[in-house]
């Protein structure tokens, strides 16, 4: 009991480290002071619909918590698709989920890091990707890019560390709704939800 413990504490440990390192190596691509908590990567996943048949996209991963929450939704580790900008980040996650299908690279050039997927219709997009880092016009972009390849009516969920929506309402092209405030999460976070009609 108390060897699992030490275990536990140690990879969390080991985690909150490499999420550090990461942020120092290039704070505009780590959108959070800690990891994101299990309670905000459960809620993030709920939106998965595991029988749709389609593949789910992740972008922004980081430690994996937020992965681990989709596999544990009942996702097959091949039906996850997801996109790491750090490479240090992209090769522990790998390591630590054998299956996912881990791409390296960025997320504003989808069709470029997609590449032989970058025709493949998903279920969902859940994004962790530091929205307020970025230029609205390039969020914009790679929401409208998001939505192109998810059914009409499914959603782009999207973590944000500010009080309003990262991306500005465009009612014509897409809907906004609140999908949650979690404040078990350091910093708290704002979930919100983008979809086609």
């Amino acid at each position: 009991m108390a060897l699992r413990l030490k275990e536990r504490l140690g990879k969390k440990f080991d985690e909150e480290i490499r999420f550090f390192k990461g942020m120092m190596q290039g704070p505009k691509t780590v959108g959070s002071i800690v990891p994101t908590s299990s309670i905000t990567a459960r809620k993030m996943a709920s939106v998965v619909n595991v029988n749709s048949g389609l593949p789910v996209l992740e972008l922004g991963p980081g430690t994996g918590a937020i992965t681990k929450a989709i596999l544990g939704r009942g996702v097959k580790p091949e039906n996850l698709v997801a996109i790491e900008y750090s490479t240090d980040f992209y090769e522990h996650l790998v390591r630590l989920y054998p299956g996912v299908r881990f791409i390296n690279g960025d997320a504003f050039s989808l069709d470029k890091t997609l590449g032989a997927l970058k025709d493949q219709t998903f279920d969902s997009v859940v994004s962790a990707v530091p929205l307020l880092n970025f230029p609205m016009q390039a969020r914009i972009a790679l929401l409208e890019s998001l939505l192109d390849r998810i059914p009409a009516g499914r959603p782009v969920v999207q973590i944000s560390y500010g009080p309003v929506s990262p991306i500005i309402a465009r009612p014509e092209r897409y809907h906004i709704k609140h999908f949650d405030f979690i404040v078990r999460n350091i910093p708290p976070a704002q979930l919100w939800i983008y979809r086609r009609s």
